[in-house]
């Protein structure tokens, strides 16, 4: 009877463990997938490159080159995430980011704690780095403008179907001034059934 029984529940083990397998493949990264309709890596990309791309071809970056016969330094900020979901806003500021360098209108400075581990480096190379190779205090380069910003969702649902609004407000702000240059709003829009 025992024998019986092992068996039995031996048959349902490799039962259960062949109807969980899975299949994985891989996909172009460029590819749009929407499996769920909360926000991914295709609107982070997509909402960065258009915003950016607006954002540079404004007026306050060539009156910038005009005034001071060079390109503008950014630093970006805080972009706060104010949805219901978890959204990697640190994914979201590094394409920002690559956007803002691949244009090639401006240079981009550290922040936050990559900043930090920079300056952690550059005091250990004071104790620890040769003479002829160490890097000197007080020769960063001070950011011009200053990025921030904030995404915002609202989720509608009636039965099965479900819609889901995003709202992205980035401003840049002259550090020196205080003055807002550039305001920039993207959004998205998504019906999930």
């Amino acid at each position: 009877m025992k024998k019986i029984a092992v068996i039995f529940l031996l048959g349902i083990l490799g039962l259960w463990s062949c109807s969980n397998t899975k299949k994985v493949a891989r996909v172009d990264s460029s590819q749009q997938i929407d499996l769920s309709g909360r926000w991914n890596d295709t609107d982070s990309r997509l909402v960065s490159d258009q915003m950016i791309k607006d954002a540079l071809s404004r007026n306050w970056l060539q009156n910038y080159v005009k005034e001071h016969d060079r390109k503008p330094t950014i630093i970006v900020g805080t972009v706060k995430n104010k949805t219901s979901e978890h959204i990697s806003a640190e994914t979201f500021i590094k394409n920002i980011e690559r956007e803002i360098l691949n244009s090639n209108s401006a240079r981009i400075v550290q922040s936050g704690s990559a900043r930090e581990e920079l300056r952690k480096e550059r005091g250990d190379q004071q104790d620890y780095a040769s003479l002829s190779t160490i890097k000197k205090w007080g020769l960063e380069r001070g950011a011009d403008f200053i990025l921030q910003g904030t995404i915002n969702s609202i989720t509608d649902s009636n039965k099965k179907q479900k819609l889901i609004y995003y709202q992205v407000d980035l401003e840049l702000t002259d550090l020196e001034s205080g003055e807002k240059v550039w305001i920039g709003n993207k959004e998205i829009k998504k019906v999930v059934k």
